[in-house]
């Protein structure tokens, strides 16, 4: 057994796969890695960063 399929599978080589998506603070237009969920706030990086915990 691989080391990656023991924790989870293989992982991919090569880009990811970006979603675009609107900033719930500023609205900017921007993408992120994963497909946005209707309902949950999507933040730009400039503001994920202000929201992100510690």
């Amino acid at each position: 057994m691989a080391y990656g399929e023991r924790f989870g599978g293989p992982r991919r080589s090569g880009p990811r796969e970006m979603h675009k998506a609107t900033c719930a603070d500023c609205g900017k237009e921007c993408e992120v890695p994963f497909q946005p969920t209707e309902g949950r706030p999507v933040y730009c990086r400039e503001c994920w960063q202000k929201h992100r915990k510690y």
